[in-house]
């Protein structure tokens, strides 16, 4: 099985965690104005360089990170409407984002094809994603979205909501039948304790299961790996 390609969200997360780097001495070269062919810079390619709201005549604030990744900070703000501890962009949900000629288009996978909050999570994104024009969302289901994908903040995210984070996805290692499954204890997200159990292979969602810590006996969801 041919592994998945790194989704865009994980290097523009990745970015954000290293050390700062010093602001660059000219803009990147995807938002270098364009020159006429008398080489005068245009008022329109002047204000998109300067971003969305300088374009709209509001007042530039995307001066320096340019606008897809003032987009990216927006989505990163989105949250999940079935788990909102975690945004769209930690659980890998958004794939890709690009600038189109009058807007941007995103690229989203659903945790699963049948998921009920995919229409509302299109939504969301069009309404957060509005200032920047024509907001195109397209739905890439392959590669099939996988829990690998959510990012470690996201992982940490989920344990403090009172949900077991799924552990990695090995693709390359086959998976035995067996009648009876072995699962590997869950650690009680509340107490840390592995002495759980099982109550159910459906939590609130489908994506999620039911267990319960016998320490101190709170119940607990699971996000099961995929």
């Amino acid at each position: 099985m041919n592994a998945a390609p790194r989704p865009a969200h994980l290097d523009w997360l990745s970015s954000l965690q290293g050390a700062p780097s010093p602001l660059p001495t000219s803009p990147p070269s995807s938002m270098t104005p364009s020159r006429s062919p008398s080489g005068s810079t245009s008022q329109s390619a002047l204000a998109m360089a300067a971003g969305p709201r300088a374009a709209s005549g509001d007042g530039a604030t995307d001066l320096g990170c340019g606008r897809l990744s003032a987009a990216w900070e927006v989505l990163s703000q989105v949250l999940d409407p079935e788990v909102p501890a975690v945004s769209l962009v930690e659980l890998g949900i958004v794939r890709d984002l690009v600038e189109t000629a009058d807007g941007v288009e995103v690229v989203l996978t659903p945790t699963y094809s049948g998921c009920p909050a995919t229409e509302a999570i299109e939504q969301q994104v069009r309404e957060a994603l509005a200032r920047f024009g024509t907001v195109t969302v397209t739905m890439r289901r392959a590669p099939a979205w996988t829990t690998d994908w959510i990012s470690d903040e996201g992982r940490e995210k989920l344990r403090r909501y009172g949900i077991a984070p799924p552990g990695p996805v090995d693709a390359a290692q086959g998976v035995p039948i067996r009648l009876v499954r072995r699962e590997k204890p869950l650690a009680c997200p509340r107490c840390g304790s592995t002495h759980t159990e099982k109550l159910s292979a459906f939590g609130s969602t489908a994506c999620k299961a039911l267990h319960r810590c016998l320490d101190c006996r709170e119940p607990f969801e699971h996000f099961k790996p995929l």
